[in-house]
């Protein structure tokens, strides 16, 4: 005879005991990030509110300020993890990847790059654009 709820002994994973284990971390999970967006938006307001009126004559700056100072930040320093930041992993790979390219493939590819991240004179030919280089607006002609 099979017993509707004999499964669950078996597979912890499973049944309400598994949902409320896995409710209750995403609790936790959600509790600590509450937590820490508060005391770094704390840390920015008293930082702000201390430095930013005496050094520079700026206005002081509620909670809500101080968060949104925060992400402003975190977006304009190195973007969101999970929200188009390679990250390390993207880095790791570029670099096994350029490993495994032969001699020739690497000169075509920094070549590329080269091509890519250079300016183009006219009659396309590059243009060291370094300090005292000549660039098409600072022409010495």
């Amino acid at each position: 005879m099979h017993h509707r709820n004999s499964g669950n002994d078996d597979h912890p994973q499973r049944g309400w005991h598994g949902r409320g284990h896995r409710l209750l971390k995403v609790a936790i999970v959600l509790t600590l990030m509450v937590a820490v967006a508060g005391v770094l938006g704390w840390i920015v307001l008293s930082l702000w509110n201390w430095l930013m009126p005496a050094m520079f004559g700026l206005g002081t700056v509620t909670f809500w300020q101080a968060l949104g100072l925060l992400v402003l930040a975190r977006i304009l320093t190195g973007g969101i993890r999970g929200f188009g930041h390679p990250g390390r992993r993207h880095h790791r790979h570029m670099r096994e990847r350029w490993e495994r390219m032969t001699a020739e493939e690497r000169e075509s590819f920094s070549r590329g790059l080269r091509n890519h991240c250079s300016w183009r004179g006219r009659g396309g030919d590059s243009i060291d654009a370094g300090p005292g280089a000549q660039t098409p607006g600072n022409s010495t002609l």
